[in-house]
């Protein structure tokens, strides 16, 4: 099951039509009405917070497998690692798609790649010449 199949059920449970939603996550109907089709995942965590918060459950459980890594992401790096960790994440499992590979491998395969991630993500912060990183007090 997908996010937009996640959403759709929660919603429904919830007896929430999708202006209600909208209304509630501070987004416009034809948002949710993307997010049900398929066509988008909400790029910013506060909003999908929200409608986690408004449909009770967690992000986690709304994003599926791939929702861990992408909040932790979101949690250490911001929106722009989330948004890598999640495009990374789907590539992964689009590769594996039809394969031999149990559950529980395919878990360990993304773990490792999730780690691999802020690895070379800490590796890359220590040759950043300083003239590129911020300034402390900015």
């Amino acid at each position: 099951m997908q996010f937009n199949d996640r959403l759709r059920e929660k919603r429904l449970e919830a007896n929430l039509t999708q202006p209600e939603l909208a209304k509630i996550a501070g987004v416009s109907t034809r948002t949710i009405q993307n997010y049900e089709l398929g066509n988008r995942k909400p790029s910013n965590m506060v909003v999908m917070q929200k409608i986690a918060d408004a449909l009770h459950t967690t992000t986690e459980y709304l994003l599926g497998s791939s929702g861990i890594y992408t909040v932790e992401a979101y949690e250490r790096g911001g929106a722009k690692a989330a948004r890598d960790i999640d495009s990374l994440v789907g590539e992964v499992t689009g590769l594996f798609a039809g394969g031999e590979l149990s559950e529980d491998a395919l878990e360990g395969a993304m773990k490792a790649i999730n780690d691999a991630y802020w690895i070379a993500k800490e590796k890359n912060k220590k040759y950043t010449p300083k003239k590129y990183l911020k300034k402390a007090g900015e």
